[in-house]
């Protein structure tokens, strides 16, 4: 099956940040925490397995790189987790998602209440030669104590 027939299916959820993408934010964030991640494709020390399941953790006071599971259901619980747990003191959620505009996770979590990065062109993620069918984007939930500086 190819990738774009894979993406545009619910056989495959988790999708691997490219290194460099990820790297360029972290230079930015300095992230301590990858919520949803397996031990192959952590991009933190400390992370949460889908056994863990990061959103039933405690993300109070890190710095969270989130690049969830892309299942219709499955991002929209993320979405909601990463702007309850930016609430907390001192903590910092930024995720990669889909830039899906239309849905009522984005009005009602992110759209004029967080910041919002839309990526030029398509990422390719993992190890794959191509690039992804669907536009993504960067959103960045902050506490109020943790201001851009």
């Amino acid at each position: 099956m190819g990738f774009n027939r894979i993406m545009f299916s619910s056989q495959k959820e988790e999708w691997e940040t490219p290194q460099h993408f990820f790297d360029e934010l972290c230079k930015e964030f300095s992230f301590t925490l990858d919520p949803c991640a397996t031990p192959q494709n952590a991009k933190c020390e400390k992370f949460f397995t889908k056994e863990q399941n990061g959103l039933l953790q405690n993300w109070g006071g890190e710095v969270v790189f989130c690049n969830p599971p892309y299942g219709r259901k499955s991002t929209a619980d993320w979405i909601r987790k990463c702007a309850g747990e930016s609430k907390k003191p001192n903590t910092i959620v930024v995720m990669l998602i889909f830039a899906r505009t239309d849905t009522i996770a984005f009005h009602e979590y992110i759209y004029n209440k967080a910041e919002i990065r839309f990526i030029k062109g398509r990422l390719k993620f993992g190890n794959s030669k191509d690039s992804a069918p669907f536009p993504s984007m960067v959103v960045v939930f902050r506490s109020s104590d943790a201001l851009e500086a």
